[in-house]
């Protein structure tokens, strides 16, 4: 069992650190909320007083940040993690962030001797909890065979994209093609919604023609038609809509460095944040299907 330092421990990061627990890791844990982390304690982490804490002895640190500011400054910044690594420390990012900054990041810990990888996720907060979650590692081969049975403790489905950055693109990719199935999802069914027809109904017709998708089947965004995800609970929790618009914003900036062609990647940015505007980005990412609603 192996020693291991995480930080961050939103909606996604403490479940991740819960099945770490459960596996039996020795797991050090520090989020700047404070209550998370007195949970986690008591579940059998050793709670730290701060990010360098984390640090001490392990073999692995896991971050889970909201955006690469913060990751930039963990790592960093004054007094940053980067001066309290060992130097047989492994460092997976699980943050999903811009290529670049992970790239940057990558190379000024391996010129300390730091072995990283860059690993978003894909799953959801469902899939976190479940231990089901896909991870895409950005990195060294050697490296990605180190981390994977870290990451299988909470994953089902562990990818090697390719070099440092890797990840980030991938998922990027993933999450740009989630959000536009989502807003075709949800504006298919207002359609057959304000046509008089159930949404139940016209959920399995689609789930049994081409209209296929993951969206309809696993994380319908009409209330009522599957119990147990977001849109049949008011939106919460799940993946904010705000961390939708951020992801579609990593997404158009890399098709700009790339010069990829991305209109329907660009128009579901502007629905995102045509959302965030009413004031809905604390809520899940299917409550788009608010949008298409008659007014």
């Amino acid at each position: 069992m192996a020693k291991i330092g995480f930080i961050g421990l939103g909606n996604m990061g403490a479940p991740m650190a819960r099945n770490l627990i459960a596996a039996g890791h020795q797991v050090q844990v520090f989020d700047l909320n404070q209550h998370v982390v007195s949970q986690l304690a008591e579940e059998g982490a050793r709670a730290c007083k701060n990010a360098n804490d984390v640090a001490e002895g392990a073999n692995f640190v896991i971050s889970m940040l909201p955006a690469a500011k913060h990751v930039q400054s963990l790592y960093l910044g004054d007094d940053g993690l980067i001066n309290h690594l060992g130097d047989d420390t492994i460092v997976i990012d699980c943050s999903t962030i811009d290529a670049a900054s992970a790239k940057s990041l990558g190379e000024a810990l391996m010129d300390k001797g730091i072995a990283f990888v860059d690993a978003p996720v894909s799953g959801g907060v469902a899939g976190a909890a479940a231990g089901t979650l896909t991870f895409i590692v950005g990195g060294a081969q050697e490296h990605f065979e180190a981390v994977e049975p870290i990451l299988q403790n909470m994953g089902k489905n562990i990818f090697h994209a390719g070099a440092i950055g890797a990840g980030q693109v991938a998922k990027i990719c993933n999450n740009m093609l989630l959000s536009i199935l989502m807003a075709g999802t949800s504006e298919a069914l207002q359609m057959g919604i304000n046509h008089g027809l159930d949404p139940k109904i016209l959920s399995e017709i689609m789930l049994n023609s081409s209209g296929r998708n993951w969206t309809l089947e696993l994380y319908n965004p009409c209330p009522g038609v599957i119990d147990s995800v977001p849109s049949s609970n008011q939106y919460q929790p799940g993946f904010m809509v705000d961390l939708m618009a951020k992801d579609l914003g990593l997404a158009l900036e890399a098709a700009q460095n790339s010069g990829s062609a991305t209109p329907l990647g660009a128009l579901s940015k502007n629905l995102y944040t045509l959302l965030q505007n009413q004031g809905a980005g604390a809520k899940d990412f299917s409550a788009i299907f608010t949008l298409f609603e008659k007014k």
